[in-house]
């Protein structure tokens, strides 16, 4: 007697997928807890989002505090008045934000993989360089402000003393350097945040991985390229993403070191939208300018949460 093996079919789940109001009944008491949270979310974030929408398509007085309807014409003046020099400011907030976060993420990248090394006062030096990054932006854009001044500046007065230069260094106040100053010194404030969060990644790295790779003949480089890199491509693409928002979004060391200066050769859109709003009080037009930066935001989020998503999607399927 022959006896031969029959595959079950497959069960398929005969219940119905449940909506997103029927999950919500379903667990209504969860959501009660939230709602304060969800309530001043909506009112904090909320509203002001809604009310710069809104207000972006109109005309402000501050005579009269009649808002009257302009449609699009706040946009439109933003792309083309000549005042505002949109497209100098664009280029300069690009260069600002790719700037930075290349360079942050290079020279935090390089700091982490010294400091994955085992050697003595290991611990000294991680808090050291830890320093920039804990200092109040505030602090920090007036120390280096005074460092770099042309006049009576710590850096162009020990440049002149060992007679590396002849006259003073004249950055902040130079159109063609200031950007580039400002970059360095944001680079040196955000570095240490890339160092922490490549430290975390390479923490992780599996030993037995590296240790095969070794045994196979593979060098330093080949290591690191085919290794080490692949497994923190998830780290490494966080963390670029979460400096360029926040690059994107940077105010407080521009503002404070150069107020967008000299002719407008620092000026980011950040800082332009500030002037517009506080300084010449041209709120429609200041608003229309933010709900450009937001949907650049609101695109880089959307990216944020896209490879945060994909990530738990492959985890769960492994």
């Amino acid at each position: 007697m022959q006896l031969t093996a029959t595959a079950n079919p497959p069960r398929v789940s005969s219940r119905p997928k449940r909506g997103l109001l029927r999950r919500i009944a379903d667990h209504w008491a969860d959501y009660v807890y939230v709602f304060p949270a969800i309530a001043v979310m909506v009112l904090v974030i909320g509203y002001p989002i809604v009310y710069t929408i809104w207000l972006s398509f109109h005309d402000t007085n501050n005579r009269t505090g009649v808002n009257v309807w302009n449609g699009l014409g706040s946009y439109h003046d933003v792309l083309t008045d000549p005042r505002l020099k949109f497209w100098q400011t664009t280029r300069n907030t690009f260069v600002w934000t790719i700037g930075s976060t290349v360079g942050s993420f290079i020279l935090g990248f390089g700091a982490a993989l010294v400091l994955h090394k085992q050697f003595v006062g290991r611990g000294v030096v991680r808090a050291i360089l830890l320093i920039p990054y804990v200092i109040s932006a505030v602090a920090a854009a007036y120390v280096w402000k005074w460092m770099l001044h042309s006049d009576y500046g710590l850096i162009s007065g020990a440049l002149k003393d060992w007679g590396v230069i002849d006259e003073n260094l004249v950055l902040l106040d130079n159109k063609d350097r200031v950007l580039q100053t400002v970059i360095v010194v944001n680079i040196w404030k955000e570095f240490s945040f890339v160092m922490i969060m490549m430290i975390a990644g390479l923490q992780t790295v599996p030993e037995q991985t590296l240790r095969a790779a070794r045994v196979d003949g593979a060098g330093v480089w080949s290591q690191f390229w085919h290794v080490t890199v692949p497994h923190l491509k998830n780290v490494i693409l966080i963390t670029t993403l979460l400096l360029f928002v926040a690059n994107l979004n940077s105010f407080t060391l521009v503002f404070l070191m150069t107020g967008g200066g000299p002719a407008n050769a620092s000026q980011l859109w950040i800082t332009q939208i500030y002037n517009i709003a506080f300084r010449s009080q041209e709120y429609g037009l200041a608003s229309a300018y933010s709900v450009i930066l937001f949907l650049v935001m609101l695109a880089s989020g959307w990216y944020y949460v896209r490879i945060l998503t994909q990530g738990s999607s492959k985890r769960r399927a492994a």
